[in-house]
């Protein structure tokens, strides 16, 4: 990907601007990424603070995010333990039978407080979005 880069690098700084990173990302992945997370990946690596990055931080960046996918994968795969079978969320009774599963024998009262502590839009049940904020409480 960094050869790409290259060529992409307009301005033969041999560093490349979050412009540039959008032009790279929709050329490898076909992904358009707006240019307000463009600008925000080259910060989150960018430690040198030039706006730019080096390969060396291009490569930490793509380590970061193949890091961030896997346990993004780690995640959908243990939300689909506790989820209810073709329910997408996970419930009160599907986390009181998972935790019975693990050992950890829960009254539905318990479950149910343990969901209300997660469930931002207050719709009694855990969403994907919310299992993940729960998981990195």
């Amino acid at each position: 990907m960094w050869l790409r880069l290259e060529i992409i690098n307009t301005n033969f700084t041999g560093k490349i601007s979050a412009a540039e990173l959008r032009l790279c990302m929709r050329a490898a992945l076909g992904e358009d990424v707006s240019a307000e997370d463009a600008d925000g990946l080259v910060a989150s690596a960018d430690t040198d603070g030039d706006g730019l990055l080096s390969q060396e931080e291009f490569l930490k960046l793509v380590q970061l995010e193949n890091e961030e996918e896997e346990r993004c994968r780690g995640l959908k795969e243990a939300f689909g333990m506790y989820a209810m079978k073709g329910e997408g969320c996970i419930t009160p009774l599907s986390l009181k039978r998972m935790l019975s599963k693990l050992g950890s024998h829960q009254e539905i009262d318990e479950c149910w407080a343990m969901i209300c502590r997660f469930d931002l839009d207050g719709d009694g049940v855990l969403s994907f979005e919310e299992f993940k904020i729960m998981m990195d409480a």
